[in-house]
């Protein structure tokens, strides 16, 4: 490879991982309560399914037949007590109702105090994914700089290239900026 296809794989690969450290901050964003009942809340619960932990989304589909409950619909009855424990040792703070038949999760209203709480928590995991997104620019950054001393760049074109990664990294972090803005708003709405 020519010094110029290896700087544009070694660009691309961060780009591609600093947009998965956006999407993974999503993804924590979404297991956060607002208020509302969402299946994003709970399908990623480790069940005890038959001795092997396991998703939720596996074992149980998911109706939220108004926007403050969620049901959850075991496709095998013999875990609904698993799922129920499972929801019982998450921090979202619900009581699951069994009837037998499917789990009802009932979601009250968000206090004061708590919505400050999801706030800071949102922060944190924002603050997470600005770190990681900072790290993946390091690393390629020394990848470049290898490049350099190895003589497949100039220091004009690492320059240049260093500048470029520079813009990317801004781009994501605002786009972490904005899912912070976006979940915060969502948080403290009453």
């Amino acid at each position: 490879m020519m010094g110029d296809d290896l700087v544009e794989v070694v660009v691309e690969e961060a780009r591609d991982k600093m947009a998965k450290a956006v999407d993974h901050v999503r993804n924590e964003f979404s297991a956060v309560r607002t208020g509302r009942a969402s299946p994003a809340l709970v399908e990623h619960l480790a069940v005890d399914y038959y001795g092997t932990p396991t998703p939720l989304r596996q074992i149980a589909g998911f109706t939220v037949p108004d926007p403050m409950l969620l049901v959850v619909s075991p496709y095998d009855k013999g875990s609904l007590t698993a799922i129920e424990r499972a929801i019982q040792g998450s921090d979202l703070g619900i009581n699951p109702s069994n009837d037998g038949t499917v789990i009802r999760l009932a979601f009250p209203p968000l206090t004061e105090e708590r919505r400050k709480e999801l706030v800071k928590v949102v922060r944190h995991k924002a603050e997470e994914g600005r770190v990681a997104i900072r790290n993946l620019r390091r690393a390629t950054r020394h990848e470049l700089e290898a490049l350099e001393r190895d003589g497949s760049i100039s220091s004009d074109e690492l320059d240049r290239v260093e500048r470029e990664v520079e813009k990317v990294t801004h781009q994501q972090v605002a786009a972490v900026d904005q899912l912070v803005a976006h979940k915060e708003k969502e948080l403290l709405e009453v």
